[in-house]
């Protein structure tokens, strides 16, 4: 299995509630990267939606979801290629008289159009509770691919460590992590002390999640719409920032990592980076080995048993 792969992250405008001309600017970004040698093309999270709740279409989109999880498919074999079609919200009836419930799913789909990873958004973003169902307490799953063991996470996963270190424990070297994430996710008071917070978060966490886990993080966000599209704003708030980070290296993608406006990268990814980050950090010998010490839960009980033993 070679080491070195192009990724081709794609910082797509997601026109609000238009699934079919995103899904075609999508595939055309796609092919475009096929015919660069890209293995893998990565999409936002929302790119064919937007996140627009409210409206009565947008839940009228998601039941249409298997639709453009085929047709993603079908490119995928087509070209030959690797597709994690950022995320697609998708209807779920759990039972007969059962309110039906949103769920936010990215896939990795392999070069043969077959369905190799799935994964349900866990950690969701305050605004979105209301809407969406979290996967719970279900694990987050490695999976084999052509590009290796890979993990998927999905936007505001990127806050919680614990998620990286359980894909990493289970052998993931690659965590490849959909994003619709905007300049305006945080407080007023946040925004009056740094507008940019927001992008401040998210140069340093990525890079930060890299190093720590001695993992590639493919970090894909929604951007900002073009001049040329009618959704053009010139003070957009899309965050953008798409990028490969490494450890050693930091974020690689020079048409996306530093700009807000839609786009793609093509980045090439060499992963005997990670293997040697892991000779030097040791990170997941430590994780794996008898002397770990983090093998608790964070609840309450834990707190007390501290107290009693001191």
């Amino acid at each position: 299995m070679a080491p070195y792969y192009k990724i081709a992250l794609i910082q797509l405008y997601p026109e609000p509630l238009q699934p079919d001309l995103n899904y075609a600017k999508a595939a055309n970004y796609i092919v475009s990267a096929a015919m660069r040698g890209a293995k893998l093309a990565v999409l936002p999270e929302y790119h064919l939606t937007n996140w627009a709740p409210e409206d009565p279409k947008f839940r009228e989109i998601c039941t249409q979801w298997e639709k453009y999880l085929n047709k993603y498919k079908e490119l995928a074999k087509k070209l030959k290629i690797c597709i994690v079609p950022g995320t697609i919200v998708q209807t779920y009836q759990h039972g007969e008289g059962v309110e039906e419930q949103l769920h936010n799913i990215a896939y990795f789909i392999g070069p043969d159009g077959e369905i190799l990873g799935r994964y349900q958004k866990k950690n969701i973003w305050h605004p979105e509770r209301p809407h969406l169902t979290s996967s719970s307490e279900h694990p987050h799953l490695t999976f084999d691919t052509p590009l290796g063991p890979v993990g998927l996470l999905i936007c505001w996963d990127l806050a919680f460590p614990e998620a990286f270190r359980e894909l990493i424990a289970s052998g993931a070297k690659m965590i490849i992590i959909p994003t619709f994430w905007t300049l305006t996710d945080c407080s007023p008071a946040a925004l009056a002390l740094n507008p940019l917070s927001e992008s401040l978060f998210l140069q340093t966490t990525v890079v930060a999640r890299a190093f720590e886990n001695t993992a590639a993080i493919v970090f894909v966000n929604a951007g900002a719409a073009p001049p040329a599209s009618p959704g053009y704003k010139e003070d957009s708030h899309y965050a953008g920032l798409s990028q490969v980070a490494l450890p050693f290296v930091g974020g690689l993608g020079d048409e996306t990592k530093s700009t807000s406006r839609e786009g793609m990268s093509i980045v090439e990814v060499d992963m005997v980076v990670v293997e040697e980050a892991e000779r030097n950090y040791k990170v997941r010998a430590d994780i794996n080995g008898e002397a770990w010490h983090y093998s608790y839960r964070h609840q309450s009980f834990g707190q007390e048993e501290v107290k009693q033993e001191q």
